[in-house]
């Protein structure tokens, strides 16, 4: 099986410790991007699937936010599944068969079918042989839907057992996020090592050429939310040639100037110039 790492390599060297002004003018140019490819879907009648695996406050949601924060609602969708029915249970694939993208359209999968590869036999939900005809099918499935024109991005967010306990603890005092915090984030730390060992075989027999699993550290928001954009963008052709490129670091600091109705604005940050020449945009309206 094939596992591939979307952590190295000099793409997406540049994210890292990246710094909160340069993460928003990262954030707008990859959202751009992203716009693009959405057209590219509506206008070619693509279906595009994205994954995101995890453990408990990996970040899945909050990345997954970032990427349809400016994308046309109509043409895509979340999925986030409850606990399933007993006929759901029996019929696994069909569950989520029902919720794969349609042409035209984005599906973004905040946890998956890989529930029976992960948080099911970890927690005992489900039994051994519905774990094991799961492992045994899923890359076959998979692989069906991709010869029939599905585009499947699987992403998984890798976060380490001390930033998971802090997050965890940030939910518990936060105003607005104590609900996020769950008996279930609870068992997640007691069965951390059980987890890992289902993860590790889901890696290895459940990546595949044509459906690799892409791992992305997650220990860093800004880091994680993208990378993950930056991979998709340059995974899916929705355009002839992937010409975008992160700033160099050299470029980071980089200053700009606008003229505003005779009036020139000078070594201005990214922020200063983005808020002038909306200014400026909405004036000349």
């Amino acid at each position: 099986m094939t596992r591939k790492y979307a952590t190295g390599g000099k793409l997406f060297e540049h994210y890292d410790n990246v710094d909160y002004a340069t993460y928003l003018e990262e954030k707008r140019r990859l959202q751009v991007e992203l716009l693009k490819l959405q057209h590219w879907v509506i206008n070619n009648d693509k279906r595009v699937a994205l994954v995101f695996e995890g453990r408990d406050a990996a970040g899945k949601g909050s990345s997954i936010k970032r990427f349809t924060e400016y994308l046309m609602p109509k043409h895509f969708h979340i999925v986030e599944l409850g606990i399933p029915t007993r006929k759901e249970s029996k019929n696994w694939f069909r569950r989520y068969e029902q919720h794969l993208p349609k042409k035209g359209e984005i599906t973004f999968f905040d946890r998956s079918w890989y529930n029976r590869a992960l948080i099911e036999p970890t927690m005992g939900y489900c039994s051994k042989s519905q774990y094991k005809y799961f492992m045994g099918k899923v890359v076959d499935w998979e692989e069906k839907q991709i010869d029939n024109g599905l585009i499947l991005i699987k992403l998984y967010l890798s976060i380490s057992r001390h930033t998971q306990l802090f997050r965890f603890k940030e939910r518990q005092i936060h105003p607005l996020k104590y609900w996020k915090y769950s008996e279930n984030d609870k068992a997640a730390r007691e069965y951390w090592d059980v987890f890992t060992k289902y993860k590790e075989q889901m890696f290895q027999r459940t990546s595949s050429d044509k459906s690799p699993w892409i791992v992305i550290s997650s220990n860093n928001k800004l880091e994680t939310r993208l990378k993950s954009i930056l991979y998709v963008l340059s995974q899916i052709p929705y355009t002839e040639k992937f010409e975008f490129r992160p700033l160099k670091k050299d470029d980071k600091r980089q200053r700009y100037s606008i003229t505003i109705d005779g009036v020139q604005f000078n070594n201005l940050n990214y922020r200063q110039f983005l808020l002038l020449e909306t200014m400026a945009t909405l004036y000349n309206k």
